[in-house]
């Protein structure tokens, strides 16, 4: 009688088991099912989320100061931040368009002209020129792919006031965010995710700064180059290259256009100067100031950094520039404390 009771606890006991397995099964399946919903549901706005905590992130500094003025109020600071970066992107693109409004609207019917007939042909003799000839007589070759890369410039500038407005929520609510993040990764990665977090910060925090830096430079270098040169509307097109600057390669599609322009216009030693001005001022600080912005604070070789971004793009567009040598970060430095354990056995001596 003993044994049979414990025969049927025992197959009790089993029988729990097989359903607490069936339950998880289900909850893991469910739980799945639901994340990959909110994936779908949350793709059209992903790349926005992405630049708003990037935005935030590097700001938060900023938004703190501003919360301690208001007296701990988060609500306001954010909205004061939020109203700020607002400023920041609109002010000047409305401030310089009414400055240089009778440029714009040249600059627009000469392109409007470009789309509908064509650039003229260029001087055979141009194509022989060292360092320009090449570029222009590639450029007659892909005007279209620089049209659609103002497009796709057209569109990051809207994405990017888009994450604005959601940065106002990323301030308000960001610690409590950011703790639930770090709790999480916390169950995850054990030991390792403090860390981890902090690589993955500082590392984004220097792309950041160093992207963002180049391209202020970039832009106000550009901005001169085409004024020197007699370019109309030299500071609304040096705003822009800002933006342009943002993504690798950006800035030639908009001074390789302009140096045709002076050409045409201004004559051969303008041209020849926005050339020169182009390749090695404008295009050239993106590879010495960049990597010199970049390396500042941010404990990771100069080729996983370049490789980070261009590879970042390749695979995630815009928002790529910054995701990239995270990622990479957080892999050199999983692969540098995994190879550099301690707790790896030791190499047995031979016996005598």
């Amino acid at each position: 009688m003993h044994d049979r009771s414990y025969q049927m606890g025992k197959e009790q006991l089993v029988d729990e088991e097989k359903d607490k397995r069936i339950e998880h099964l289900i909850s893991a399946v469910v739980l799945s099912l639901i994340i990959i919903g909110c994936f779908f549901v949350l793709r059209p706005f992903l790349s926005a989320l992405l630049w708003a905590v990037i935005l935030s992130f590097s700001t938060w500094p900023v938004y703190k100061w501003w919360e301690r003025i208001l007296g701990g109020r988060k609500t306001l600071a954010a909205a004061f931040m939020t109203l700020l970066l607002i400023c920041a992107f609109v002010i000047p693109i409305v401030v310089i368009s009414i400055s240089f409004a009778d440029e714009v609207t040249a600059i627009v019917t000469k392109i409007r002209k470009i789309f509908d007939e064509g650039p003229p042909p260029l001087p055979a003799w141009i194509g022989n020129l060292p360092l320009i000839g090449p570029e222009i007589q590639y450029l007659k070759q892909s005007r279209e792919q620089i049209f659609a890369g103002g497009a796709l410039m057209g569109n990051a500038i809207f994405q990017m006031l888009l994450s604005i407005s959601v940065c106002f929520f990323f301030y308000r609510d960001g610690e409590e965010t950011a703790q639930s993040l770090a709790n999480f990764l916390r169950k995850i990665a054990g030991r390792r995710a403090d860390r981890l977090i902090k690589v993955a910060a500082d590392t984004t925090k220097g792309v950041v700064y160093g992207v963002l830096g180049t391209a202020a430079i970039q832009s106000a270098f550009a901005g001169i180059g085409f004024f020197i040169a007699g370019v109309p509307g030299a500071m609304l097109l040096g705003f822009f290259t800002f933006f342009f600057a943002l993504v690798p390669m950006g800035p030639p599609f908009l001074w390789i256009p302009a140096t045709i322009w002076v050409f045409y216009y201004k004559g051969v030693v303008s041209g020849i100067f926005m050339a020169v001005w182009g390749t090695f001022v404008i295009s050239g600080l993106d590879n010495v100031v960049k990597p010199l912005l970049i390396s500042r604070g941010v404990n990771l070789p100069f080729i996983l950094i370049l490789l980070g971004v261009l590879g970042g793009v390749i695979a995630f567009g815009f928002i790529g520039i910054f995701l990239g040598p995270a990622l990479l970060a957080l892999g050199y430095s999983l692969i540098s404390e995994w190879t550099s354990s301690k707790d790896a056995p030791e190499t047995m001596e031979p016996s005598q």
